[in-house]
């Protein structure tokens, strides 16, 4: 789905810096749990997201604690959130009209999916700890799922125009290799 893949000096950075990248991580695992309840807060009323965001928080919240488990058996705590400039960068693509904004909240959660799939795909191919690897295996094929899974309600919330959201999503695509850019390389998921 991405149209700009994650530059190759990513991955030396983030294992350089792997602590740092865990508390980063169990920040985005918080913020993904709180984003599927904040959905399900906000549209009770689209069919099956309710009960796909309640799954979706669970299955977040699970994985921060396995982050967690991995930062304390590393002797690191949970430092406070700093704020993804990434996500924020992406959020200002957001409309304000309350159906478009629906579909682009969904459309905007695919793509942070999206590239966090890209990433924990590049962490489980770099780690040489194969507990860890298999690990951040195991998270981006979870991710893959959540990525589809807000594109399909995306779809679902504007009456199945498929045609529409996928014109939508290839903007916000181009906006987020633009907000990728001059976020810059960080030790961090985004």
């Amino acid at each position: 789905m991405l149209h700009a893949p994650t530059d190759p000096g990513w991955l030396p950075l983030a294992l350089a810096n792997f602590d740092a990248v865990l508390v980063d991580h169990a920040h985005c695992e918080k913020k993904a749990a709180a984003n599927a309840l904040s959905m399900l807060q906000a549209y009770p009323d689209l069919p099956d997201l309710p009960s796909q965001m309640a799954r979706l928080a669970r299955e977040e919240s699970a994985h921060l604690a396995r982050v967690l488990d991995l930062m304390a058996a590393r002797g690191l705590t949970l430092t406070k959130d700093a704020g993804d400039p990434y996500a924020q960068g992406l959020q200002k693509h957001v409309r304000t009209p309350a159906p478009e904004r629906r579909v682009d909240r969904l459309l905007v959660a695919a793509i942070i999916e999206a590239r966090s799939c890209e990433r924990l795909s590049l962490l489980a191919e770099g780690l040489t700890d194969p507990a860890l690897a298999r690990f951040y295996g195991e998270l981006a094929q979870s991710e893959d799922g959540h990525q589809s899974l807000f594109h399909r309600l995306a779809v679902t919330a504007s009456n199945g125009d498929e045609a529409s959201v996928d014109a939508r999503l290839q903007y916000l695509l181009e906006q987020e290799s633009r907000v990728l850019a001059d976020v810059g390389l960080r030790a961090a998921i985004h």
